[in-house]
């Protein structure tokens, strides 16, 4: 009976420790998932975020590309993360098919303002270098110029930083990210170059490149470069740094000439990279 009692308590151990070690390997995964344009699902451990939710197409705001993931299929959320209140970025009108209205919400403040009116009840409104956690997810609010009122984000959880751009230009005040925090796993970064009636809103996949060499992440992700605006807004107002198709290719390019230390992933839509080990724990500097 004894042994049996032994045997038996040894299974137990065993399966506990598979358990633990199956817990912990899970922690060391960062995994990126792409689902159009720049709606993201970062899990970092287990910790799921959604950046800029974008689920359905309107005049003048067309994918370019396939959609890589329905609101209703999406996992339970630990937070969303919004930069801007653009129909591309901000689509409450399909997000608000979550099934959870009480999801914590991180946005800009314009942004937080439709939130709310799609009857999300758990909106959090960040300014630059301004910090919030959604449980064991800590988001800092970062510099970012578009054409309208934006932030970007550095999001940590279980070792691993991220860096979501949204739309920003390449302007100076993005250095002092990698100041503050200066080891971060990925950038989520645009690369369409997008100008507006001629004046630039968005950096092109030369200036992502180029921040690339200041942040210098382990690995960069181009996002914001399928989108097209549509037949008469294509033709007469919205540019484009080149086509879209050759974009994620130019900007692996310039990563060859200015930051060859970081690998690059260009995912299609419904795409996961998987970025093991945590090389590093994040640490900010004041």
């Amino acid at each position: 009976m004894a042994t049996i009692q032994n045997a038996c308590h040894e299974l137990h151990k065993s399966d506990a420790n598979r358990t633990r070690e199956a817990t912990v390997t899970e922690e060391k995964i960062l995994k990126i998932t792409r689902i159009v344009h720049s709606c993201v699902l970062i899990d970092l451990g287990g910790r799921q975020v959604l950046t800029d939710p974008w689920f359905s197409e309107k005049m003048g705001y067309h994918f370019g590309e396939e959609l890589g993931m329905s609101v209703e299929s999406l996992p339970p959320l630990s937070g969303v993360v919004v930069s801007h209140d653009h129909p591309d970025h901000n689509d409450m009108k399909s997000f608000r098919r979550y099934a959870d209205n009480r999801v914590p919400l991180i946005c800009e403040g314009k942004a937080a303002a439709r939130a709310k009116r799609a009857g999300f009840e758990n909106v959090t409104v960040l300014d630059t270098w301004e910090e919030a956690s959604i449980g064991p997810v800590n988001v800092t609010a970062v510099p970012a110029l578009h054409g309208v009122p934006e932030v970007g984000y550095v999001i940590q959880a279980s070792g691993f930083t991220v860096y979501f751009a949204g739309d920003t230009l390449l302007i100076p005040e993005l250095s002092d990210i990698s100041d503050r925090f200066p080891n971060i796993d990925v950038a989520l970064l645009p690369i369409n170059g997008l100008k507006i009636f001629g004046d630039q809103v968005v950096m092109n996949p030369i200036e992502a490149a180029q921040l690339c060499e200041v942040l210098q992440p382990r690995v960069a992700i181009p996002t914001h470069y399928a989108f097209k605006g549509g037949g008469l807004a294509d033709r007469m107002f919205l540019k484009y740094f080149d086509r879209q198709e050759r974009l994620p290719q130019i900007f692996q390019d310039a990563m060859r000439r200015y930051a060859p230390q970081t690998r690059v992933e260009v995912l299609e839509p419904g795409q996961r990279v998987s970025i093991e080990g945590q090389l590093h724990a994040p640490r900010r500097i004041a």
